[in-house]
């Protein structure tokens, strides 16, 4: 999968550093994945939840952290939605964002 853009994730994690490491594996399984549908990203990671069409939330080093992304699996592309802390996770709309 290519995944845009993991300058979100340094960014992020620069200013959150406990969580570093859990988004960097994060990325290496989604970087070499070839996931053809979304029951595929819940075979490999069975605590992401689908919503909607097209986003799922990832929990981040314990659920401390969300990941909302939008997949295109046709394109195999990973667009970053989101990064935050669950309490920011809880004041968005992530099926919209």
């Amino acid at each position: 999968m290519r995944i845009i853009a993991k300058s979100t994730l340094r960014d992020f994690w620069d200013k959150h550093t406990d969580c570093e490491q859990a988004l960097l594996s994060w990325y290496k399984v989604a970087k070499q994945a070839k996931w053809e549908n979304f029951n595929e990203v819940k075979a490999q990671f069975g605590t992401c939840k689908i919503l909607g069409v097209d986003r799922i939330v990832f929990k981040i080093k314990g659920n401390n952290y969300r990941l909302v992304v939008k997949i295109t699996f046709t394109n195999q592309i990973i667009w970053i939605r989101f990064i935050g802390t669950h309490a920011e996770y809880d004041s968005i709309d992530a099926k919209e964002i």
